[in-house]
């Protein structure tokens, strides 16, 4: 449905039931695409997610000259790979408020050898972390031009390929800088080795190293650890190839965490199509299902998915110190939840967040404190102590896909205890970056609860 600037949430009166299929991980379906388009042969993924984010991977690519066919019903995408090769020497690429999309087609286009190619964002983008990784692809032999602050969007690339070599990297501030230098590096003249400098969300580079892993045969392309501060990836062309055509996306975890904690607000049963339990799969925001155990929801691994169930009025545990560095994208969640748990709740490892799609530190404190929550904020850190909620507020999303979701799951609550809304979302059509049926699904399940 097309969404209004102002959604009224309407609660949940009695305990949620159903079923929920999951869309596609969006940071798989990105590394997929840019895989498939280094790949020599036509690849096609399924269970592809269809978002904001994605379409804007798929448009570039084709700007790029790649041919990408989809097929939003079946939900797979498929794009001819020509073996490291872009046939467009010259493209202006625009990537929203996309990171991946930002780092991954910097580097794929850096990685090219010759072509001219300029890169930006909307404003948003324009201060999203890129120097780490543009310093990187210069120090393996890149001519990247910033054309206004220097380190940030947007961006001129002269293409001439990459020397390959040691260099060195930071990518505390965002994996996906680390991601977008591993996967073209096998396009490198010569082995890469890269040295860390700073702390990494270890999760998400151990999801890239699997996804090209998937994607080769034999050595080259694949990712080693000479140590523990240093990867190295072997070059080699073509670099990336996979003998059946076809990679399956697994369901987004960081999606399945809002309706993870949807029984905790409602209580009932939900089972989660495809959904992953805790270091299953590739996708580090798993572990999400045993922050919600923590609460007091059971969560059981089923044929085809996860079941998770929560007696209505039965205590919701605080969470009292948890770091969320290796999971960041789901502290959005538990924050939203916390007015409703037993105690104070403290959240760490989440000072990165604030150079995402907004300051979400800030931005989360901002609009807990408006509901009537007491909040403490610390650089990388939030403590959360329950307060009675205000009713009546409109819930600000500064455009954040993940602000809509995780303050659409607390405006389930009914707080009135009549169903009556109480909480408004700004701007929910924002959740289009990465599940453009959230709010549908939300309502689909609410009005099914009232039949059983």
């Amino acid at each position: 449905m097309l969404l209004p600037d102002l959604l009224a949430i309407s609660p949940f009166t009695q305990p949620v039931r159903g079923r929920v299929a999951l869309p596609g991980s969006k940071s798989i379906t990105n590394r997929a695409l840019l895989l498939g388009a280094l790949s020599d042969q036509e690849i096609t993924l399924e269970r592809a997610l269809f978002s904001e984010d994605t379409e804007l991977m798929c448009t570039a690519l084709r700007q790029l000259g790649f041919t990408v066919t989809t097929d939003p019903s079946a939900h797979t995408i498929s794009v001819a790979g020509l073996g490291g090769a872009i046939p467009v020497r010259q493209a202006d690429l625009f990537v929203g408020l996309a990171g991946t999309a930002a780092r991954f087609l910097t580097a794929l286009c850096a990685a090219a050898s010759s072509g001219v190619y300029r890169l930006d964002g909307v404003p948003q983008m324009r201060r999203r972390p890129m120097k780490p990784l543009i310093d990187a692809l210069r120090a393996l032999g890149a001519d990247i031009r910033c054309t206004g602050e220097e380190g940030y969007f947007p961006l001129e690339v002269h293409a001439r390929g990459l020397v390959g070599g040691a260099v060195e990297l930071d990518a505390s501030e965002s994996s996906q800088l680390l991601s977008a230098l591993l996967m073209v590096a096998p396009l490198a003249q010569r082995d890469v080795h890269i040295t860390l400098r700073g702390t990494v969300r270890q999760a998400y580079v151990e999801m890239t190293a699997r996804v090209m892993a998937a994607f080769t045969v034999g050595q080259r392309g694949r990712v080693t650890w000479p140590d523990p501060h240093t990867l190295a990836v072997a070059a080699g062309q073509p670099p990336y190839h996979r003998p059946s055509g076809v990679y399956a996306i697994e369901p987004d975890a960081s999606a399945a965490s809002y309706f993870l904690t949807l029984p905790l607000v409602t209580g009932g049963q939900l089972s989660l199509e495809g959904a992953q339990d805790a270091r299953c799969g590739l996708q580090g925001d798993t572990e999400f299902a045993d922050v919600v155990r923590g609460i007091g929801a059971e969560v059981r691994p089923t044929t085809g998915g996860l079941t998770v169930d929560f007696r209505t009025g039965a205590s919701r545990r605080a969470v009292t110190a948890r770091n969320f560095k290796a999971i960041s994208d789901t502290f959005l969640t538990l924050a939203a939840l916390a007015p409703l748990l037993s105690g104070p709740t403290r959240i760490t490892g989440i000072a990165h967040t604030r150079k995402q799609e907004t300051d979400r530190v800030a931005g989360m404190a901002r609009e807990l404190t408006r509901l009537g929550q007491r909040v403490i904020e610390a650089e990388d850190s939030l403590e959360i102590h329950p307060q009675a909620l205000r009713s009546g507020e409109t819930v600000e999303t500064y455009h954040d896909h993940r602000f809509a979701m995780s303050f659409g799951v607390l405006g389930c609550h009914d707080l009135h205890g009549d169903g009556r809304p109480w909480l408004t979302i700004r701007d929910p059509g924002c959740c289009a970056k990465t599940f453009p049926h959230f709010f549908d699904l939300l309502e689909t399940l609410r009005r099914t609860s009232l039949t059983l």
